[in-house]
């Protein structure tokens, strides 16, 4: 693998030099004023980010994964009942999160490649008489289809069946690439990581926290220790941390929000949509189709693309890292083989998404695919030409 390539996977995505300088600082007393001045404005620039009303924002020494079980642990007890929809390997794994904290889940499914089916979720809640549903789950942007489900709809048929259940959603390849709204969409936890959309290492979870769902932690009685919200609560406000955080990412954290706004988050979401726009103009002109099902589900992060019959998704992936040294992503679970995944979030621009669609077509090329060089390359510059300079495009919004 090249290091002077850029990476087209889902995340983590390609760092900024500006960012890398960044998590560079030395070391420093984090129970010191000089650690609170760092720390301090994270909280209102993430809450920007998410749009949040009110509630909280929590930082943690670890991943989406952990930001995820964070969320759980922190509202539900033992037993509880949750809903999710299986549709991808991300929200099976967030299913397979639960069930190994003893919770019991009710699982709807979907195919791989359809958003999270509102009408199905509002049928189970409706039918949840006696609201034992404690929690509704959500993956905003299900990372291994290249689908972006529709959290408005989720919220609408929460309120249509009357059900007090928390929402909560996970944001990992959404949150800081494409539009997000906590307080429209009246999500409770909402978890993301440093890893893609703030462009930086992994290394840090983050999770907006409504007030609903800071009350239900008082009654919550999953085990939790190092991810506990209320040791957070009673050292955050202080400039403080309940152990030793991670100074560096949180330092570089500061500085992606500046990006961010310096760009402006509109702009930001607008970028994403013309990027992927220019990479599924590419996929058409090969001929191909992309795992997403319709345009309405498209994913401005991640496109899902599916190889000919008779093909090896994984060989694309394989020989792009060997031959070309650059990184695509494989196809994992249900769709692996029939797939290969162009990461196209973060840090990136239509010159280097330009690279990536062109080495997409080596490879199918050198493994003997119906491709033509050069089509999805044109198609892709006849898109991102329209569209250099104009103004920010309407991005998604779910």
């Amino acid at each position: 693998m090249s290091s002077q390539n850029p990476v087209f996977i889902p995340g983590p995505t390609n760092i900024p030099e500006r960012l890398r300088h960044a998590v560079n600082v030395p070391t420093i007393d984090h129970r010191s004023a000089s650690f609170g001045e760092i720390f301090a404005p994270l909280f209102p620039g993430v809450k920007r980010v998410l749009k949040m009303r009110e509630g909280e924002v929590f930082f943690f020494p670890a991943t989406g994964t952990a930001g995820w079980e964070a969320a759980v642990s922190n509202t539900l007890s033992p037993g509880d009942k949750v809903l999710a929809c299986r549709h991808g390997m991300f929200s099976h794994r967030w299913i397979d999160l639960c069930q190994r904290h003893g919770l019991d889940v009710q699982v709807l499914t979907a195919p791989w490649g359809a958003g999270a089916p509102a009408a199905d979720f509002q049928a189970a809640l409706e039918a949840d008489k006696d609201h034992e549903i404690k929690a509704v789950l959500v993956t905003h942007n299900e990372t291994a289809t290249g689908v972006r489900s529709d959290i408005g709809a989720v919220r609408k048929a929460l309120d249509a069946a009357g059900h007090p259940a928390l929402l909560m959603v996970d944001g990992v390849s959404s949150i800081a690439s494409m539009d997000f709204r906590m307080g429209e969409w009246g999500v409770d936890l909402a978890v993301t990581g440093s890893q893609k959309g703030f462009m930086l290492p992994a290394g840090l979870a983050i999770v907006g926290v409504s007030p609903k769902a800071l009350a239900a932690m008082e009654t919550a009685k999953l085990p939790r220790t190092f991810l506990d919200f209320r040791d957070m609560l009673n050292t955050n406000p202080k400039g403080g941390f309940p152990y030793t955080p991670p100074v560096g990412l949180l330092y570089g954290l500061g500085v992606a929000l500046s990006m961010i706004e310096e760009e402006g988050l509109e702009n930001v979401f607008a970028r994403h949509y013309r990027i992927a726009e220019g990479i599924r103009q590419a996929v058409g002109a090969w001929g191909l189709s992309l795992c997403a099902q319709s345009p309405d589900v498209y994913s401005d992060t991640v496109s899902a693309v599916m190889v000919p019959s008779g093909f090896d998704g994984t060989k694309v992936v394989t020989l792009a890292a060997e031959k070309y040294g650059t990184a695509f992503g494989v196809g994992l679970g249900d769709v692996a083989g029939k797939l290969f995944r162009i990461g196209h979030l973060g840090s990136l621009t239509d010159v280097m998404a330009l690279s990536g669609v062109a080495c997409a077509e080596m490879c199918m090329a050198d493994l003997g695919m119906p491709i033509k060089l050069g089509s999805g390359v044109a198609a892709a510059q006849e898109h991102y030409r329209a569209t250099a300079g104009a103004a920010a495009e309407t991005s998604h919004a779910a």
